[in-house]
């Protein structure tokens, strides 16, 4: 079964090894037939500790590594200037 790639922006960077990643996407309303943003913050296992804040990252699903990290990073996709 192919694992699911997600695509995000990284929020915090404060946990060792962890990222918190938040992916957007936009739905229509079921009975408003407006777009609407929604967006769920996932964590992400990043071994190399390379992501920062501000970062656009590709993150894939993995086996369990914690109790809520199911995920982890696979790439970046754009950098930030300040934490190149």
């Amino acid at each position: 079964m192919p694992r699911r790639v997600l695509t995000g922006t990284v929020i915090s960077d404060k946990s060792v090894k962890t990222v918190i990643v938040r992916v957007s996407r936009r739905v229509m309303h079921p009975l408003y037939k407006k777009i609407v943003s929604k967006s769920k913050k996932y964590a992400a296992h990043d071994e190399t500790r390379a992501c920062k804040v501000g970062d656009t990252v590709k993150i894939r699903e993995c086996r369990p590594i914690s109790k809520r990290k199911t995920w982890e990073v696979v790439e970046r996709v754009t950098v930030t200037p300040a934490s190149a």
